[in-house]
C-alpha cells in the first residue's frame, strides 16, 4: 500500500467545549461529526424512534399503500423483485415477511448477476406474469427500467418502484415511484437504502392498516443499510442502532446459523461485525452463484435448512476471499503506468463479474483515485466502478451512456455493461471527466485523524462516551486517534498467511516502586494491524500508531484494544 498522509482534523473553535458542556476531547469528536449545537446532541446520541420520519412524506407512498391495500383485500399475487446484493436481498426478505403476514401469495425474484444483470429484465417480467403476478414491487432497483415497467403495464401488471438510486431524466411509467431523489420530492432525508425504503413502505402500510410493525424488521434494515455503506445519520442511525439490538437476540434460524459459521458471539454484533463478517457472507452467493441462497437463509423457518444454507454461504465466502486476493494482485500489475492518471481502468478475461467491485474498492483505497475494473467475456464487458470525493462516477457514466448497454449506481459506486469494442472510447471519456472534476485535487491516500492523544485519555467515562457515538460507519466513522513514540514490547505476525501484525506497546518508560505492576497494566496496549505485517521493520523499538479503539474484556486489563489503521516505525 502507498504511504498514506496523516491529517489531523482542525480543532473546534475556542469555547466550543463549554458551549456543549462536555470535556474537550468529547467536544472535538462531536465537532468532527458535524454536531454544532446542544440541540443536535440528544437526537444523535439517543438515536431513538423520534428520528423516524413520516413515511407518507415520501413521493408515491400514498398511492403505493392504497394499491397494496387493494391487493390485500382481493388476495392478489404480488411479485417482489430485488437486487442481488445484501441491500436488495434484505429488502426482498423484509417485504416477504411483511406481506406474508397479510396473507398475500408472493413471488419473490432475485436476478442472476451474470445471466440477467442489474435491474428488471424482460424475461423476469414474463416469468412473474406466468406466476399470476398482478402487482409488482421492486426493491433497490427499477427507477431506470423504463422499457421493463412499460412491458409489465402492457401485460396488466401494476408496478410500485422502491429505489434509492439516482433517477434518470425519463422515469418509468410505474403506478408509484417511492424514491426521495425524484424531481419534486421534498423528503428531508435522502440517504435511505433499498432496504430502508422497503421498511418505510412497511411502516406506511402498518399505519394505514392499524397494525404494529414487527421490530424484527429492523434486523434486516440494519444488515442492508450497513452493507450498502449508507451514511449512519438521520433515520439510518435509528434503523442500524435498533437493528443491532434485534440482531443480538434474533429468532431467525438463518441468522443464528450464520453466526455459528462466522464464529460470531451475538452479543458482540455491531456495525463492524455486520460490515466485515455478516455482509460478506450474505453477498457471497450473489457474487459467485445466485443470491437466492441468501434470501432463503433470511426467510426460512427451518433450523435444518438454515444450517445447510449457512454452510453453503461460508464456503462461497472463502472462495470469494481467495478470488479477491488473486484479482487484486493481478489488477495491481495492470495498473502499472496509470498511477499518474486521475482515473484507473483495468480489464481482464480472468476477472469474475461478482468480484470486480471489491477489486475496484481496493484500488481506490491504495491509489486514492477513481477505479474501474472490467470483467471481459467474449464481446461483453461488465464493469464496476468506485470513486472518491469530488467525482460522481454515475454522473460520469451518464455522460457516456451512448457507449453503454446499461448502467446505474450511486455517486461513489456504480456498475455498467458495455460492448467490448467500446471500452477504449469509454476509457477516454471517463478519463476526461475525471481530469475535469479532479483538476487540482491531491490524489494521495490520506487518513483523517480526530485527535493526537495518549491512549489513557480513552479510559474511564470516555469509554462510555465512545459507545454513545455508535453505530459507526459511513458518515459517522469510528474516531481515529494518533499516538506517537510508543515503545514496542512485542511484534509478531499472525494469520494463516502471517498477513496480520499483532503488537504490544507501552507509553513512556518503566515505572519504579510498589505501584509498578498496576501502573504497567494501564500503560500496556494490545494492538492489531490487519493486512499490514509486510510493512513492519523487524527490530523497531518505537512506533507511531493511527488507530480506532474497541472493547476487549477477554485479554486486556483495561478493557480496550487498538485496531491499527496505519503505523510508522521509528
Amino acid at each position: 500500500m502507498s504511504q498514506r498522509q496523516w491529517r489531523i482534523l482542525p480543532a473546534p473553535p475556542a469555547g466550543f467545549s463549554r458551549t456543549l458542556g462536555v470535556p474537550p476531547l468529547w467536544a472535538n469528536l462531536l465537532y468532527n461529526r458535524g454536531l454544532r449545537t446542544p440541540q443536535q446532541l440528544e437526537p444523535f446520541l439517543k438515536a431513538g424512534p423520534e428520528l423516524l420520519l413520516d413515511p407518507f412524506g415520501l413521493p408515491g407512498m400514498q398511492v403505493a399503500v392504497e394499491r397494496l391495500q387493494r391487493a390485500i383485500h382481493h388476495g392478489e399475487t404480488v411479485g417482489i423483485f430485488g437486487d442481488f446484493d445484501t441491500d436488495g436481498v434484505t429488502a426482498t426478505a423484509l417485504l416477504h415477511q411483511v406481506l406474508t403476514g397479510y396473507g398475500l401469495p408472493l413471488a419473490p425474484y432475485i436476478p442472476h448477476r451474470v445471466e440477467e444483470g442489474h435491474g428488471l429484465n424482460s424475461g423476469a417480467i414474463t416469468a412473474l406474469k406466468g406466476q399470476g403476478v398482478s402487482l409488482l414491487i421492486t426493491v433497490d432497483c427499477g427507477v431506470s427500467s423504463f422499457a421493463e415497467v412499460a412491458q409489465a403495464r402492457s401485460l396488466g401488471m401494476d408496478t410500485i418502484i422502491t429505489d434509492h438510486h439516482i433517477p434518470p431524466a425519463r422515469l418509468p411509467p410505474a403506478l408509484a415511484i417511492v424514491n426521495p431523489r425524484v424531481p419534486g420530492a421534498n423528503y428531508p432525508f435522502l440517504d435511505l437504502t433499498g432496504v430502508g425504503l422497503a421498511f418505510k413502505l412497511a411502516q406506511a402500510l402498518s399505519q394505514a392498516t392499524g397494525r404494529a410493525w414487527n421490530p424484527s424488521l429492523l434486523e434486516l434494515a440494519a444488515l442492508g443499510t450497513v452493507a450498502d455503506l449508507a451514511p449512519l445519520q438521520g433515520e439510518n442511525r435509528y434503523l442500524v442502532k435498533e437493528g443491532i439490538a434485534q440482531l443480538q437476540h434474533t429468532q431467525r434460524p438463518g441468522l443464528r446459523a450464520l453466526y455459528r459459521q462466522a464464529r460470531l458471539d451475538p452479543q458482540r454484533i455491531d456495525a463492524e461485525a455486520i460490515g466485515f463478517m455478516l455482509s460478506p457472507r450474505l453477498n457471497a452467493a450473489g457474487r459467485l452463484d445466485h443470491a437466492g441462497t441468501s434470501l432463503r437463509l433470511l426467510v426460512t423457518d427451518s433450523e435444518e435448512e438454515a444450517q445447510g444454507l449457512a454452510r453453503e454461504l461460508e464456503e462461497m465466502n472463502r472462495q470469494r476471499q481467495r478470488l479477491t486476493s488473486q484479482y487484486v494482485k493481478q489488477a495491481q500489475k495492470l495498473v502499472n503506468g496509470q498511477e499518474s492518471q486521475p482515473l484507473l481502468l483495468v480489464e481482464s478475461e480472468e476477472f469474475s463479474p461478482g468480484i470486480v467491485g471489491l477489486v475496484a474498492s481496493r484500488l481506490v483505497e491504495e491509489y486514492a483515485r477513481p477505479a474501474v475494473v472490467v470483467a471481459l467475456s467474449g464481446e461483453v464487458a461488465r464493469g464496476s466502478a468506485r470513486s472518491v470525493e469530488g467525482f460522481n462516477i454515475v454522473a460520469a457514466l451518464e455522460r457516456c451512456e451512448t457507449l453503454l448497454e446499461r448502467y446505474g449506481g450511486h455517486s461513489q459506486a456504480a456498475g455498467f455493461v458495455a460492448r467490448r469494442d467500446r471500452l477504449p472510447a469509454l476509457r477516454r471519456q471517463l478519463l476526461e471527466a475525471a481530469q475535469q472534476a479532479l483538476a487540482g485535487a491531491v490524489l494521495a491516500p490520506t487518513l483523517e485523524i480526530d485527535a493526537q492523544i495518549s491512549p489513557r485519555a480513552l479510559l474511564g467515562e470516555t469509554q462510555g462516551f465512545l459507545r454513545s457515538l455508535e453505530p459507526y460507519g459511513m458518515g459517522n466513522l469510528a474516531p481515529r486517534f494518533l499516538t506517537r513514540h510508543l515503545e514496542v514490547l512485542e511484534a509478531r505476525r499472525v494469520g494463516k498467511e502471517e498477513q496480520h501484525l499483532q503488537l504490544k506497546v507501552r507509553e513512556g518508560g518503566m515505572v519504579i516502586g510498589a505501584a509498578a505492576a498496576e501502573h504497567q497494566k494501564k500503560l500496556v496496549w494490545d494492538a492489531v494491524a490487519f493486512q499490514q505485517a509486510g510493512r513492519w521493520q523487524p527490530g523497531a523499538q518505537r512506533v507511531d500508531l493511527v488507530y480506532t479503539v474497541g472493547e476487549d474484556t477477554r485479554w486486556s486489563a483495561h478493557g480496550l484494544r487498538l485496531t491499527v489503521l496505519d503505523f510508522r516505525c521509528r
